[in-house]
């Protein structure tokens, strides 16, 4: 295939990161998954959250409000690209339950039932105004928060990104949406992204419509954090619509 409707997003680095699922809970699971060597600030713990936040969190909202913690370089003054296909869908479910119940519904569960509440709760705890974007696209969805992070620091080069993406089962009921990586969630990644000063460490984001032809990945961010954490010098990762492509500066 020819270049006839590729695209080139502005290049970037990942200046720290976060990733959980039950069967990995630490960076060095999660480095020996990559088949990448053991670092040496693997063993560090996420930050404790305040009794008061934790309560109202989920064990997802948990890991992805100190997933971004846990940037503490960034977490303050970056902008933050929020990517999740249905959020926690969960709580509006049970929300559903209560009334058809005759019940009231939990007035946390009403709270934190918009799209982008958590992200709301990280930029209250962070102490952080400089605003949020939340993102949705389907199994694209990590794809171009990808793409509107590099966009971010493409505009405004000396303003932090921090990416937060994550994605949960879908509650029972749902059994028809369920996708090829269903087994694979509940899923947290956060990535606190700068532009790059040199080659030395600089990514490229290369994207294009999917041919017909191209089998769909299970899991972009899975495909990503390979990707990265291998130190391979490209990976490719194919979604709903698009093909996704990363490379490591030549």
């Amino acid at each position: 295939m020819g270049t006839e409707g590729v695209h080139e997003q502005p290049r970037f680095e990942v200046a720290d990161w976060f990733a959980w699922e039950p069967s990995l809970e630490s960076r060095a699971a999660w480095r020996d998954w990559a088949g990448a060597p053991v670092a040496a600030n693997d063993s560090e713990p996420l930050p404790a959250l305040p009794m008061m936040l934790r309560r109202r969190l989920t064990v997802f909202g948990q890991k992805l409000i100190g997933g971004a913690l846990s940037c503490k370089d960034v977490v303050g003054d970056a902008r933050y690209i929020f990517g999740t296909r249905h959020g926690e869908l969960g709580r509006a479910m049970r929300i559903f339950n209560d009334i058809e119940d005759g019940q009231t519904p939990s007035p946390t569960d009403f709270s934190l039932s918009i799209h982008h509440a958590l992200i709301g709760l990280l930029s209250i705890d962070a102490r952080n105004r400089t605003g949020h974007t939340a993102l949705s696209a389907g199994r694209d969805s990590f794809g171009y928060s990808l793409v509107e992070s590099a966009a971010c620091l493409a505009e405004r080069p000396d303003e932090p990104v921090l990416l937060i993406y994550g994605d949960e089962k879908l509650p029972a009921g749902y059994d028809t949406f369920r996708e090829a990586d269903d087994a694979l969630l509940p899923l947290v990644v956060v990535l606190a992204l700068r532009r790059p000063h040199d080659d030395a460490g600089a990514l490229s984001l290369h994207m294009r419509a999917r041919g017909q032809d191209e089998v769909q990945s299970p899991s972009g961010a899975h495909d990503f954090l390979r990707f990265l954490l291998s130190g391979a010098s490209s990976a490719v990762s194919v979604g709903d619509r698009m093909r996704w492509e990363w490379r490591r500066a030549a």
